[in-house]
């Protein structure tokens, strides 16, 4: 498996910015699947410098950003075949304050994992939870630091999508109801949430209880507002369809709420499209059982 690994320069400048906290959580993790990390410049410099992954082959340096490192994720995203260079998705630990991040590269490099449907890990929580559920598909034993990820009776989860992939998330909560139904408390925006109420009655949720908790629609704020549930640490992950295609319109609000997700690194889990959303649920069965 081949991952894209980069960080923004202040999750790597002292022994506890966020990229070294992953990497002490998950080592072991990443030497037991043998993951090949392909690392921008500056990153791998760190990760160096601290004595990190320490005679890992698997660890490979790319360029710089500013000489072409990131671009050439995306470019792998996409996958060169014919020279056998294709990522599996990418983590890109983000500071929400550094304009790197919204850098034509960088939002490249998110659209085409949505677009190919491969994981774009943004928060140390998301890479943290990610590097479970691979270890759990490889039939390793669940890593008891990772449970706090899947005591879902004690978390919110968001579920939000644009409107053309409001028909896929409405068949992954009918396919996953009883599971999505365990977490403590589920909010989504106007639309969704309604629609996701109406299947919840169907399938004989009591009528005067709604199963998620509806927010204004995503233009008229509603990721802003599950963006301060995020910030208040009351919401811990959230399901984000993403149309890839979007009206440029809606940008504002999909940054806002992905902003908000990067500033509480380790507490929040956001998940950008239906297949890594069955991927994730998946080894959730898989670790429950």
């Amino acid at each position: 498996m081949h991952l894209g690994l980069a960080a923004n320069r202040l999750h790597h400048l002292s022994e506890d910015a966020a990229l070294f906290r992953w990497l002490r959580a998950c080592e072991a993790g990443i030497r037991e699947l043998r993951l090949d990390l392909h690392t921008v410049g500056r990153t791998y410099d760190a990760i160096a410098a601290a004595g990190m992954l320490s005679g890992y082959t698997g660890l490979r340096r790319y360029p710089y950003g500013r000489e072409g490192g990131l671009m050439k994720l995306v470019a792998e995203v996409v996958g060169l075949d014919g020279e056998g260079r294709t990522l599996d998705g990418a983590i890109y630990l983000i500071d929400p304050v550094d304009p790197s991040s919204i850098f034509p590269e960088a939002v490249a490099l998110k659209r085409q994992c949505v677009i190919h449907g491969k994981p774009f890990l943004t928060t140390v929580a998301s890479a943290r939870d990610w590097i479970e559920v691979e270890r759990v598909h490889a039939g390793l034993a669940p890593d008891p630091a990772a449970d706090r990820f899947h005591a879902l009776e004690s978390q919110t989860l968001a579920l939000i999508a644009h409107d053309a992939m409001k028909a896929q998330m409405l068949a992954f909560a009918a396919e996953h109801f009883e599971l999505l139904s365990r977490f403590a408390r589920r909010v989504a925006t106007g639309t969704t949430g309604q629609r996701l109420n109406e299947l919840a009655w169907s399938r004989g949720w009591p009528q005067d209880r709604a199963w998620v908790h509806r927010y204004q629609s995503g233009p008229m704020g509603g990721d802003a507002q599950i963006a301060d549930l995020v910030l208040e640490r009351r919401c811990q992950r959230a399901l984000f369809f993403e149309d890839p295609h979007v009206a440029r319109q809606h940008e504002a609000d999909i940054q806002l709420l992905e902003r908000a997700v990067t500033t509480v690194t380790d507490e929040a889990v956001c998940i950008t499209s239906p297949a890594v959303a069955q991927r994730w649920v998946a080894a959730v069965y898989q670790r429950r059982r």
